[in-house]
C-alpha cells in the first residue's frame, strides 16, 4: 500500500528521468508511493525543467512574497490616506466654535 504521506522531493534528488517511458503505476508502487504523487514530481520536473509552460517553484515563492508585500503595500497606502484626510478636515475646521477656542484635548 502507498505511504499515507510521501516524502516532499523525489528519491535521490529528483529527476524523474528514468521513470518515462515506464508504466507510471509499476515505478510508483517500486518507489511505495501513490500515482499521483509521481505523476506531481514529474510535472513539477517538466515545469523544472522548461519542458512545460508554468511556474516554477522559485517562482512561485517570489510570487506568494511579492503578494504578501502588495498587501502590506496596500494597507498603509489606506491608513495614510484615512490620516491625511482626517489631517485636512482639522486644518480646515475654525479653531473657535460656539463655545469659544479650542483647547488642545481632542475628542475621540
Amino acid at each position: 500500500m502507498p505511504a499515507a504521506k510521501p516524502p516532499p522531493v523525489p528519491p535521490q534528488g529528483g529527476g524523474a528521468g528514468p521513470v518515462r517511458g515506464h508504466p507510471v503505476a509499476k515505478i510508483a508502487g517500486d518507489l511505495g508511493i501513490a500515482e499521483s504523487c509521481l505523476r506531481r514530481w514529474m510535472n513539477a520536473d517538466d515545469v523544472e525543467t522548461g519542458r512545460v509552460e508554468g511556474l516554477t517553484r522559485d517562482e512561485r515563492a517570489e510570487l506568494v512574497q511579492l503578494r504578501r508585500r502588495n498587501r502590506v503595500l496596500e494597507m498603509e497606502v489606506e491608513i495614510l490616506t484615512r490620516a491625511s484626510a482626517l489631517s485636512a478636515r482639522e486644518n480646515i475646521l475654525p479653531n473657535e466654535g460656539p463655545a469659544g477656542p479650542r483647547t488642545g484635548r481632542r475628542r475621540v
